[in-house]
């Protein structure tokens, strides 16, 4: 059992948020560098002032007072999980990075952007203004998102001047730890010492949170700071978009590289050990099964991948959606050049949508405008952070913004497939 002598709660309500634009811009689903114009920009510069008027952010985080990892007195711990508080959790990856740091203790954190942003734009959804509902939703988690960064920054400045550091976080629903742990976890965080927990948060027993734009993370704690020189992949900083930090000891590393930038020699276009949201059995299955690929004699991919699912009301129809992407070369890093979705040919069940029986030309033309990380490298898609959605259809714009994301995945695992058995074409 490690106990530390150290520790650290904070709480606050924070007065207002910082949200940059190129983060609100890639949560958009835009590529990286594009400029907002038009009617984006209104709704965009519309979602931030709402929020700046009524949102209310908040976050907490405290220290552990014990965590233990492997056999603690006899009493044998399963082989990928760590006790906190006398609580257990399984993630391979959190107890792996725990234990490569040397992390000696770990700092629970809960962060959210209040219900008020949720609940005007699920009134937004109501009233049938989808564009408002879309962009207040995504500013919410691009708060989500600024909160854990400044939460990890204000660790970060406290952790330094005790001569210790703060490993990246990790959360229930990250590749390796099953989401369903997340009220367990919501359970130990809210057992706090002297501040106030500064929200009521629920948890459902799916791991779902109410308010949903909330967010736990658990952040390791090392005085090993000379490991983190070795362990790259356990630098904090390069996950961490906090730019004016005094701290920092690497490059932020989330924003992808665009094709204007000349790869390096001999480097790996894809991540082979990429953490992906989606299982990887799924994305086996549908490279099998769903996805189809022909590279031309240039090395241009063309990729075909098609999508069944049914409508969320009228009995479910079955409705079926063929996605087209068009890859540059692998010497390039295989730049996504064409993005279409459309439905299959012999598709009828499309119609039966409850959108496109409203307005069939809105919905269908919203469908092909929809090119998410479009001019990118289709590594990106590995950084892109997305809600997920099981939505069938295609009347919810997070829904089709989840689609496109398993689409992109199962590409990228085939490619990485294809490559570690040799192959040098698809």
């Amino acid at each position: 059992m490690r106990q530390v002598a150290e520790s650290i709660e904070m709480a606050d309500v924070l007065s207002g948020v910082d949200v940059s634009p190129e983060e609100y811009t890639r949560l958009l689903g835009y590529p990286r560098g594009w400029v907002l114009e038009g009617r984006a920009r209104e709704l965009a510069d519309w979602a931030r002032d709402w929020y700046a008027k009524n949102g209310r952010p908040w976050f907490y985080a405290r220290q552990a007072e014990c965590m233990e990892i492997g056999n603690v007195d006899g009493d044998t711990i399963r082989p990928n999980s760590i006790r906190i508080d006398g609580v257990d959790f399984n993630s391979k990856r959190l107890r792996n990075a725990l234990e490569q740091a040397g992390a000696h203790s770990a700092i629970l954190v809960a962060v959210g952007a209040g219900p008020e942003a949720e609940e005007h734009a699920r009134r937004s959804w109501s009233e049938d203004r989808p564009d408002e509902y879309f962009f207040l939703e995504v500013f919410g988690s691009a708060v989500v998102e600024y909160l854990t960064t400044i939460a990890g920054a204000r660790l970060c400045d406290w952790a330094e001047r005790q001569g210790m550091a703060v490993l990246p976080h990790s959360s229930p629903g990250y590749p390796e730890w099953d989401v369903a742990e997340q009220p367990q976890l919501l359970e130990l965080i809210k057992q706090t010492r002297s501040e106030r927990f500064p929200s009521c948060v629920d948890a459902f027993d799916t791991g779902m949170l109410r308010p949903k734009k909330t967010q736990l993370a658990v952040f390791g704690l090392t005085r090993h700071i000379d490991r983190l020189q070795r362990l790259t992949s356990l630098i904090p900083c390069e996950s961490c978009s906090f730019g004016p930090c005094q701290y920092r000891r690497a490059p932020y590393k989330r924003a992808p590289r665009t094709t204007a930038e000349p790869l390096p020699a001999r480097v790996a276009v894809l991540d082979a050990d990429a953490q992906y949201t989606i299982n990887r059995k799924a994305l086996q299955r549908w490279s099998e099964q769903r996805l189809a690929m022909r590279s031309g004699p240039d090395g241009v991919i063309d990729a075909t991948f098609r999508y069944d699912g049914t409508t969320c009301t009228n009995m479910g129809h079955p409705l079926a959606f063929v996605y087209n992407v068009k890859l540059g070369p692998r010497n390039e890093g295989y730049p996504i050049l064409e993005q279409r979705c459309g439905p299959a040919a012999e598709d009828s069940g499309h119609t039966a949508m409850c959108k496109y029986i409203e307005d069939p030309d809105r919905l269908m033309g919203a469908i092909a405008s929809e090119k998410p990380l479009i001019g990118q490298r289709l590594n990106a898609i590995l950084s892109w952070r997305r809600e997920p959605n099981g939505a069938g259809c295609y009347c919810d714009p997070l829904s089709r913004i989840h689609k496109w994301g398993l689409v992109l995945e199962t590409i990228h695992y085939a490619l990485v497939q294809k490559e570690m058995s040799g192959e040098t074409e698809p």
